[in-house]
């Protein structure tokens, strides 16, 4: 059994990806469109609220796979809403190291907030939390090494 993030980015899952695999390395294996889809229920067919999907939305994302290190996480546009919640969760990421930390974390760090720079903890080497461009909340983690 495995539990996997599936992260809604309401009509910017594009720009996520891309941001992403810049930022940290990821590695999109799953990008799936809307047009792609096979014709649904009109009353629940694509991005937007029950009804006909907004304009233009062929082109967004109805489902996608990125990889970063061995994590999977699963992404989409969602309905659309150009609002994107991710309070009361984050996503914490472990570097090798404190290059590597530094590296990811201001990968991440680009147009977000940062809310805990990097430092060194009791529990770690590095250790860092910040809010992404998108809103995603992230811990930046270098383990201490016995």
């Amino acid at each position: 059994m495995r539990v996997q993030p599936y992260l809604s980015f309401e009509g910017r899952a594009e720009e996520a990806l891309d941001f992403y695999t810049k930022a940290v390395g990821a590695q999109v294996n799953v990008k799936m469109r809307f047009k792609d889809a096979p014709p649904m229920e009109a009353s629940d067919q694509g991005c937007g609220d029950k009804g006909a999907p907004p304009a233009n939305t062929g082109e967004k994302i109805m489902h996608s796979e990125f990889k970063i290190g061995d994590s999977l996480i699963m992404a989409s546009d969602g309905f659309c809403s150009g609002k994107t919640s991710f309070a009361g969760v984050s996503l914490a990421i472990q570097a090798k190291d404190d290059a590597e930390a530094k590296r990811i974390f201001d990968g991440l760090a680009t147009g977000g907030q940062v809310q805990q720079p990097l430092i060194k903890t009791f529990f770690a080497t590095s250790f860092g939390v910040l809010a992404d461009k998108f809103g995603v909340s992230w811990m930046v983690v270098a383990p201490e090494t016995p």
